[in-house]
């Protein structure tokens, strides 16, 4: 009995050792980015073919050997019944072997980059697909996901303020056709789905929803409520492209051991009304002023947010939420409230950038909110996506058949 205890002691000490040394390594992993290669492009949905980057820098600066892994999804983002064969040509897994070490930076780091298609790794099939990246141990530090698509239908969609009474200053509605004259489709309900993306958030989506109308070759979405969105409000931004001197919304900066950059502070206001800012749904661009390749020679600051309420908001945490860390609730996004000045604080490792991001909150359900601290509005410029996937009777995986873009607009 005492044998087996130990042994089991052992095991459990191991796996524990192991999850942390996982847990830590990601932790170390910042700056991911999962891009065309058009500049100011962000998304992650694109015509299948298209080349995607997929970057990433590791602060143990080590030079360590990293692989990435592709897998087919079904529309509902579970594996699919395809082998890798049958939508790779090539392999669905191969070491990244473009690695370069960052150049006259405080924070040492190694940048890692692949590109996808690339000799080793063709994609034949469109569809969702998830994209892992692996250490030494084929452990898996962390994942993304992108869509392929063909142009086999046409998406049209039409964004609008919500007709409801009760939401009508505060959430859009999304209305959608798809034109399939290419396609024979003989049950919708049962060989089509459709996902509406909000900013390309896969966070705001609005799945299984059915088509209210059908045409010869065309499916029409036209609900009153249940394709509504709260419309939230304009994302807030900093530019940290200057590493020792103030940027845009830099109120200080102290040198330590890196340096850090204190923002702006933002104030809670329940009675907020809607102005109008232009901003980049919560994404972020890398760049940097004091060198010639943002890849190796931005450099990181610690990020020092600041949002003062004058209480803390009951049963709720405060967090830092945007694409830096696609749109993920950790540790490391929570903001402590300080009592002594009536704020929440955080600090953040970030590299050198132009930064969206707003303050999120999350309830003891895991209920994640982003209009409590920042306010929702129906005059919001919002992007929204609608994905069409196609399945027929004894089809083997979901067809992206058709991609559509819609934005509200005012003066409608």
């Amino acid at each position: 009995m005492n044998t087996y205890f130990c042994y089991m002691s052992k095991t459990f000490l191991s796996l524990l050792f192991s999850l942390l040394g996982v847990i830590i390594n990601a932790q170390n992993i910042k700056s991911v980015q999962l891009r065309q290669l058009e500049d100011n492009n962000f998304s992650t949905i694109v015509p299948l073919g298209t080349v995607l980057e997929l970057s990433f820098d590791d602060l143990d600066a080590d030079s360590k050997d990293y692989a990435y892994r592709i897998e087919h999804m079904t529309h509902d983002w579970k594996k699919s019944r395809l082998l890798s064969s049958q939508f790779i040509d090539g392999f669905d897994e191969n070491t990244i072997i473009d690695v370069t070490n960052s150049f006259n930076t405080f924070q040492s780091y190694t940048h890692y980059a692949v590109r996808i298609p690339n000799v080793n790794t063709v994609i034949t099939k469109s569809g969702n697909y998830l994209l892992s990246v692996l250490n030494d141990d084929d452990k898996v530090i962390f994942t993304r996901k992108f869509v392929l698509y063909e142009n086999a239908a046409t998406i049209g969609v039409n964004v609008i303020r919500s007709r409801n009474a009760k939401t009508v200053n505060t959430q859009q509605t999304v209305e959608f056709t798809v034109n399939h004259p290419k396609l024979r489709i003989n049950n919708p309900s049962q060989e089509v789905n459709v996902v509406i993306l909000k900013n390309e958030n896969w966070n705001e989506k609005i799945t299984n929803i059915q088509p209210t109308f059908f045409r010869q070759n065309q499916l029409k979405y036209t609900y009153a409520n249940k394709t509504n969105f709260w419309g939230g409000n304009e994302y807030l931004n900093f530019d940290s492209k200057l590493i020792r001197n103030r940027s845009l919304n830099v109120v200080k900066i102290e040198m330590k051991d890196i340096f850090h950059h204190y923002l702006y502070p933002y104030n809670y206001n329940p009675s907020l009304t809607y102005r109008f800012n232009p901003d980049i749904n919560g994404q972020f661009v890398i760049r940097t002023l004091e060198g010639n390749d943002p890849n190796t020679e931005a450099d990181y600051a610690m990020m020092h947010f600041t949002l003062y309420a004058d209480e803390p908001f009951v049963d709720k945490e405060v967090h830092v939420y945007g694409a830096f860390n696609n749109f993920i609730i950790d540790e490391e996004t929570k903001l402590e409230y300080d009592f002594e000045d009536s704020s929440y604080k955080a600090a953040i490792l970030l590299k050198q950038g132009f930064y969206n991001y707003t303050f999120a909150t999350i309830d003891n359900y895991g209920n994640v909110n982003t209009n409590d601290v920042n306010g929702t509005f129906f005059q919001t410029e919002n992007q929204y996506t609608v994905i069409t996937y196609f399945k027929p009777f004894g089809g083997l995986y979901d067809r992206v058949v058709g991609v559509g873009t819609g934005f509200y607009n005012q003066d409608r």
